[in-house]
């Protein structure tokens, strides 16, 4: 293109000179050029030179014509260089070491999840790289590194030498610093006005950093062909090593590419690359940086290629991945997110990752095909801090992105009962309260128990233990609505919970996520985090932008934590959450089924972990199984997840006589209320052992110790649910059928179905099961 039309090019475009900027230039030349005229003008001149005054002779013209042109020249030159600098990045943003428009996510421990953009895999301090790959690039792209202050005029005459006598492009004549500067802040086309600016930006560059951190940047950032971004992810995708196992031989041919990556790619044109290579190997040979004898040892080498696929495009455990990302634009701005180069640093245990999805998968593999679910999640929490230490969102991302830890809305079942009891005992209740487990109707809703029979007289933490509908219902109207829900809010759900009787069995959805989150405010003796992801967020410069700072709020007094805890580990010790129990540790927890066995539920948690298991599937077909598959699930993970983990026990059951209400109760003032007497046939033979249980009240009440839990024990924890799953396999009968005969109804109205039964506004409620 001609200068001139070149130059008009330029003047359209905001990255060029513009016209404004020509014209307030020949402004200030006449400006010059008038102030000469004005002096020259006042000063009487009345020596003559030949009969003529001094200024009508040429050689004086030729001389005010030069002075004023190297004037005009240094004041358009300086005018030049302000109007760059001023286009130019701030200093503070010149420490840049990552490319615009990428993201790097990473584990607690740093390990990188996902990459997307012009990446590197991982960012290799300088000192890790081996000197002899350093002198390659230093001698293939810039041998008078050490020498320049950003820009070396005796190389670009050199590279332009050589280029001519080859007629091709051999050698480069931008500097490292040059090539960092425009990988970092500018783009690739090719104008005077980006030229001028990788200049100056070269320099400014040498002003703030140091010739090694100019080093390092570029050897992370020079892009090497085949998908390869600095030398690290070139060494793996070439020869499939790390930087410090590679041959000079290899070093050489890696160092030879950055001028022209798809030409010298050995995975594409090995002889040109092995050319290359021995052309790098002789400069090295020449400036001194390696011997003659190791220089043809190199030679000699056979280039071997082994090839793999760029590591940027591998992504490990994207369940969580997806998740931070969706999470990311509340933490950053959407301008501070659209320019990228940002590196998340996540709260991801990379141990604890792998044992949950091996669970997961043992889970399904074991218990899903024979019990007829399909999809499992899991999500483990440390209670402390409200971060995510495994995310397990279902059974095979790459056929299903759905995340069923965080955009799954499943009814809870029975785990919700954990809010209601813990909301009942924060009002001033004693868990040795009694109720009567009996036929109820209230306001036309009549909820059921699982097994559809009834045990009489128990207290609370009986009932929680055998997970009892009809006391939970009854619980909700002594407590109130209002009280159940705040304390579930604030403890961390997040769904909408609406005001009915079926709240108390877990009719309203919610997901896995909030669900395992407000169980921690247990763990916790009632303080609340919020849950997150994300631990830290860096922008190019490596500077935090966003750090999480969320603090623990009180949610739940610390007395009535413990005892909710204390019913909770009965739950697991001796009740449908037998199969969560570690040999070791105390565990509390909660199962969960939803009607049919649609959701299968287990939140448990230790002092330091509180994980939630969900088992079910999409289309919310009814299942086979039972929340002991759950229960099954979350002791796989928590075995391994304790290994290195102290032991920690929970806080001491409190005094119960000194305990005292917290919170205020609102009891329900239902409109109708209909108590049935337990018949025979409702009853079971466990009444009797109920009521003696419930009439032992001792003056103070001690943690009672934990329970040994055999094989034969963890069985007959299984009976009560699974005995109906496996007579709905046999017969083909739907979820209703139980082991204890109906009776037979008395009314001609057809029985609600169970989307009627379940809906906040219907008669009916929910059948929560254990």
């Amino acid at each position: 293109m001609p200068i001139e039309n070149h130059q008009k090019t330029e003047e359209s475009t905001d990255d060029n000179f513009p016209s404004k900027n020509l014209v307030k230039a020949r402004q200030l030349l006449k400006q010059v050029k008038t102030v000469s005229s004005e002096i020259l003008v006042k000063v009487r001149i009345n020596s003559k030179i030949n009969g003529k005054p001094f200024y009508r002779h040429s050689w004086f013209l030729t001389g005010l014509g030069f002075g004023l042109g190297l004037s005009s020249g240094i004041v358009g030159i300086n005018y030049g260089m302000e109007k760059i600098d001023s286009s130019l990045p701030d200093k503070s943003e010149l420490k840049a070491i990552l490319r615009e428009q990428t993201l790097t996510i990473k584990a607690a421990d740093g390990t990188v999840l996902q990459q997307q953009g012009e990446v590197t895999r991982e960012h290799i301090k300088l000192e890790e790289i081996p000197d002899n790959l350093k002198k390659a690039f230093i001698a293939s792209e810039d041998r008078r590194f050490e020498q320049h202050n950003g820009i070396d005029a005796q190389g670009i005459i050199r590279a332009f030498v050589n280029n001519l006598r080859s007629q091709n492009v051999v050698e480069g004549g931008s500097t490292i610093t040059q090539q960092v500067a425009r990988i970092l802040f500018l783009s690739q086309e090719k104008t005077v006005w980006r030229k001028l600016k990788e200049l100056r930006l070269a320099q400014k560059m040498e002003e703030e950093l140091s010739k090694q951190e100019i080093l390092e940047r570029y050897m992370n950032l020079v892009y090497l062909g085949s998908g390869a971004y600095g030398v690290g992810d070139a060494a793996w995708i070439y020869f499939s090593k790390s930087v410090d196992e590679l041959t000079l031989s290899e070093m050489a041919t890696i160092a030879g590419l950055a001028p022209a990556p798809n030409q010298y790619a050995p995975d594409k044109h090995l002889d040109i690359a092995t050319e290359r290579r021995n052309t790098v190997l002789n400069i090295m040979q020449e400036e001194g940086m390696i011997t003659s004898q190791q220089k043809q040892e190199a030679i000699n080498e056979t280039l071997v290629v082994n090839t793999n696929l760029p590591r940027r495009l591998q992504v490990k455990f994207p369940y969580f991945t997806t998740y931070v990302q969706q999470e990311l634009p509340k933490y950053v701005p959407a301008d501070v997110l659209a320019a990228g180069g940002l590196v998340v640093e996540t709260t991801l245990n990379p141990t604890w990752q792998e044992a949950a999805e091996t669970a997961v998968d043992k889970t399904l593999k074991n218990k899903g095909r024979w019990q007829n679910f399909k999809q499992a999640a899991l999500v483990a929490i440390d209670p402390q801090n409200g971060e995510i230490q495994a995310m397990v969102g279902g059974k095979d991302f790459t056929k299903n992105q759905f995340n069923r830890v965080t955009q799954a809305q499943r009814q809870p079942g029975s785990t919700f009962k954990g809010f209601v009891y813990a909301a009942a005992i924060a009002t001033g209740k004693n868990p040795y309260d009694r109720y009567l487990d009996a036929p109820l109707i209230v306001d036309g809703y009549e909820p059921q128990n699982y097994s559809e029979s009834f045990y009489g007289w128990m207290n609370m933490r009986d009932a929680l233990t055998r997970s009892i509908n009809t006391v939970a219902v009854k619980v909700l109207i002594d407590v109130g609505y209002q009280p159940t829900i705040k304390l579930a809010q604030d403890m961390g759900i997040k769904s909408q919970l609406k005001p009915t009787y079926s709240l108390a069995l877990g009719s309203n959805e919610v997901n896995l996520l909030e669900l395992t989150s407000a169980y921690g405010s247990f763990a916790t003796q009632g303080l609340h985090t919020e849950v997150h992801g994300i631990r830290r967020i860096f922008n190019r410069q490596g500077n935090v932008i966003w750090s999480a700072e969320f603090k623990p709020q009180r949610v739940l007094d610390a007395d009535s934590a413990a005892i909710t805890t204390w019913m909770l580990r009965n739950v697991v010790n001796n009740g449908t959450a037998g199969a969560a129990q570690l040999n070791d540790r105390q565990v509390a927890g909660k199962t969960g089924t939803s009607d049919q066995s649609r959701d299968l539920w287990f939140i448990g948690y230790i002092p330091q972990v509180v994980t939630g298991v969900w088992l079910g599937n999409d289309d919310n077909r009814p299942t086979w199984g039972s929340s002991t598959s759950a229960a099954y699930a979350w002791r796989e993970f928590m075995k391994a997840a304790v290994k290195e983990m102290p032991v920690e026990k929970f806080p001491k059951l409190p005094n119960l006589n000194k305990h005292k209400g917290t919170i205020k109760a609102e009891p329900i003032k239902p409109k109708r209320i209909v108590n049935r007497s337990i018949s025979t046939n409702d009853q079971t033979s466990d009444e009797s052992y109920s009521r003696r249980r419930s009439r032992r009240r001792p003056s103070s009440y001690q943690e009672e110790p934990q329970s040994n839990y055999t094989r034969r024990r963890r069985r007959s924890y299984r009976r009560p649910e699974e005995t109906p799953s496996r007579r709905r396999r046999s017969s083909g009968s739907s979820s209703q059928s139980s082991p204890v005969k109906k009776k037979p109804s008395t009314s001609s109205t057809p029985k609600p179905s169970w989307r009627e039964r379940l809906k906040p506004s219907s008669s009916s409620g929910n059948e929560s099961q254990n």
